[in-house]
C-alpha cells in the first residue's frame, strides 16, 4: 500500500464578525512568518522546527498574540517554503560558457537568495482538532481564532466521503480570494502500490516546446500534443502584461494580478487534462516514464524562426505536469518513473548509436547511418519507453552512456 494525497477546498460562509477574527489572524500569521523567515536567512538557514521554537517560541506569542499551536506551525510553514525553495533551486542550476563555448551548470543552493523568503498573502496554518473541527456530523466547521471559536458554514461537493474514515485530513490553509473565504486541506488514504511484475503497459513521454508531450507504447504508438495553439495564446498573455507594465498605473497591476491568476489557473486545466487522458488512455497497472529534466534547457536556437511563440513554452510548468500525472498514475495503480535525459535525443532507438548529427533540429527529423528515420520529437519519447523497460527487468538506475562510439550501459 502506498499513501495517496490531495487537497480540497472548502469555501466557507462567514458573517461580518469571523471575517473580522479571520483577517486578524491570517494577517498576525503572515507577519509571524516574516519574523521567522527573516531569522532563517540571517541565521545560516536553520531549517530545524524544534530548534527555532526553542528560539523564537515566546517571541511570536508576545509580538504576535498567536496561540500556542499556531506559534508552532509558524515554524513548520516557514521551513516547508525554504525547503520547496531549495528543491527549486537545484533543478534550475546555474549555467554558463566557459572557455571552449561549452555549457557547465552550478548547483544552487540558499546562498544564493538576496533577500528572505516573504510571504505577502495573509494566511493561517490550522491544525486539525486543535484549530480546525468538524462538528454536528460534519455539517459544520468549527475554527478557532485568536479570541475564540467559531462555527462556520461551508459548502464543498463531494465532500462528505473525506470523512467516512478511509481518508486521514491534515494541517489545513485559512486563506481569503477574491473577498471569498476558503480552507485548503490535504487528504491522504492507502491505495494499492504498483507492482513492477503487473506492469500491462510502458509508456515513454518525453516533454518539449514543439509538442508539450509526445508518448510512445509498448505497441509502437505515439501520441502527440501539439504546443502551437498553447503557446500562441501563452503569446497573448505576455502582450497583455507587457502593455498593462508600460502603465504603470495601480489599476494596470491590479488588472496585470488578475491576468496572472487567470493565466495560471488556465495552464493548471491544461496539465491536468493531459495527465487525465494519459492515466485514462492506459488504465491500471501503467508506468508512465520522464525524463528527468533538472539541469535541461529549451534552446532558443533550436526552434525555427517561424516558431518564434514557442519562446513561451519555456517557462512551462512541466514540473507541474509531472506532479498532476504521478498523483492520477498512483490513484489508479499506475506510476511514474524519472530517468536521465542523457542521450535520448540523440540515440538510435534500433541500433542504439549515439550521434548528436543524426538529429536535425529545423526539419525535425532524426536521421540515423543504420538507415531508420523518424520524428525527432518521437525518438526520445522512445527511448525513454526503453529506459523504463529496462527499469522493469531489474535495471533500477537505466541511462545512455556512450562508450568508444555506440555502446548502450
Amino acid at each position: 500500500m502506498q499513501d495517496l494525497t490531495k487537497t480540497i477546498k472548502l469555501r466557507i460562509h462567514v458573517t461580518s464578525e469571523q471575517e473580522v477574527l479571520f483577517r486578524q489572524m491570517t494577517e498576525q500569521y503572515r507577519l509571524a512568518c516574516n519574523f521567522v523567515s527573516e531569522y532563517i536567512f540571517n541565521n545560516q538557514f536553520n531549517l530545524n522546527s524544534n530548534s527555532l521554537s526553542k528560539i523564537l517560541y515566546a517571541d511570536i506569542r508576545t509580538l504576535f498574540g498567536l496561540k500556542s499551536q499556531l506559534t508552532q506551525s509558524t515554524f513548520r510553514t516557514v521551513t516547508a517554503r525554504y525547503k520547496t525553495i531549495k528543491q527549486q533551486l537545484l533543478q534550475k542550476p546555474y549555467k554558463y560558457k566557459d572557455e571552449n563555448g561549452k555549457w557547465k551548470f552550478v548547483a544552487k543552493d540558499l546562498e544564493w537568495l538576496w533577500n528572505p523568503v516573504f510571504f505577502k498573502r495573509p494566511q493561517a496554518d490550522l491544525v486539525r482538532n486543535r484549530d480546525y473541527s468538524f462538528i454536528e456530523n460534519g455539517s459544520m466547521l468549527s475554527i478557532n481564532t485568536l479570541s475564540k471559536r467559531t462555527k462556520c458554514v461551508f459548502e464543498s461537493e463531494h465532500f462528505a466521503e473525506y470523512l467516512d474514515g478511509s481518508w486521514n485530513l491534515g494541517t489545513g490553509k485559512l486563506v481569503e480570494l477574491k473577498g471569498l473565504w476558503y480552507l485548503h486541506i490535504p487528504v491522504t488514504k492507502a491505495v494499492e502500490e504498483f507492482q513492477k511484475e503487473n506492469v500491462r503497459h510502458v509508456v515513454g513521454i518525453d516533454r518539449g516546446l514543439r509538442f508539450l508531450t509526445v508518448s510512445y507504447n509498448e505497441q509502437g504508438k505515439t501520441d502527440f500534443v501539439s504546443g502551437r495553439k498553447i503557446a500562441a495564446k501563452r503569446h497573448k498573455f505576455q502582450e497583455i502584461r507587457k502593455q498593462l507594465q508600460s502603465r504603470g498605473t495601480k489599476s494596470a497591476k491590479r488588472k496585470l494580478k488578475a491576468i496572472s491568476g487567470r493565466e495560471n489557473r488556465w495552464m493548471s486545466d491544461v496539465n491536468h487534462q493531459i495527465s487525465k487522458t494519459l492515466v485514462e488512455k492506459y488504465g491500471e497497472n501503467t508506468l508512465f516514464v520522464l525524463e528527468d529534466l533538472t539541469g535541461v534547457s529549451f534552446e532558443q536556437q533550436n526552434l525555427s524562426r517561424t516558431a518564434k511563440q514557442n519562446y513561451d513554452l519555456r517557462s512551462w510548468s512541466f514540473y507541474q505536469l509531472e506532479q498532476f500525472l504521478t498523483y492520477k498514475a498512483h490513484e489508479n495503480c499506475s506510476e511514474t518513473l524519472k530517468v536521465s535525459a542523457k542521450y535520448t535525443s540523440q540515440r538510435c532507438p534500433k541500433c542504439g548509436s549515439i550521434c548528436k548529427e543524426n538529429r536535425d533540429h529545423h526539419k525535425h527529423l532524426y536521421s540515423c547511418s543504420c538507415g531508420y528515420k523518424s520524428n525527432d520529437d518521437r525518438i526520445g519519447a522512445m527511448n525513454i519507453q526503453i529506459l523504463g523497460t529496462m527499469w522493469i527487468t531489474g535495471d533500477n538506475n537505466p541511462r545512455y552512456e556512450r562508450i568508444n562510439s555506440t555502446t548502450l550501459e
